[in-house]
């Protein structure tokens, strides 16, 4: 008996698009040689983490039409400890300040602090207040 083609999964919301994949590609490190090949591709690893990240749901949760769960949070840490996601960030932040016409780093920071009261002023007196003498606190009574 022939074997039928598997039928595409369903696209979910957090799935990119072919133009964030071409964005994300090259940022994206290939499979280590080597070692045994991998089932599922980049972008379907990249997928399955934007679903887990955005939907919130436990590990075991992920839907059957994605990589198994153990696949992808073992490529989720990995690139946690090799600083992909860090690179990835700052790649992005750099092409959307040129897109806005910005310099691509920026040349200076500001930042912002709020003083707020730690106690209340009535609180700190009720704390200063004498203690009541006990007449057998004293040996000499």
């Amino acid at each position: 008996m022939p074997r039928t083609k598997s039928p595409a999964r369903r696209r979910y919301d957090t799935d990119l698009t072919d133009a964030q994949w071409e964005v994300l590609a090259p940022l994206i490190p290939e499979a280590r040689s080597g070692g045994r090949p991998r089932k599922a591709t980049s972008r379907e690893l990249v997928n399955a983490i934007l679903y887990f990240l955005r939907a919130g749901v436990a590990w075991r949760l992920l839907p059957h039409d994605l990589p198994p769960w153990q696949t992808v949070y073992y490529y989720l840490r990995r690139w946690q400890r090799e600083g992909v996601w860090e690179h990835i960030h700052h790649t992005l932040v750099m092409a959307d300040r040129e897109r806005n016409g910005r310099e691509p780093s920026p040349s200076a920071a500001i930042l912002d602090s709020q003083s707020i009261r730690t106690a209340d002023q009535k609180g700190a007196e009720k704390a200063m207040m004498r203690a009541r003498k006990s007449p057998d606190a004293s040996g000499t009574s």
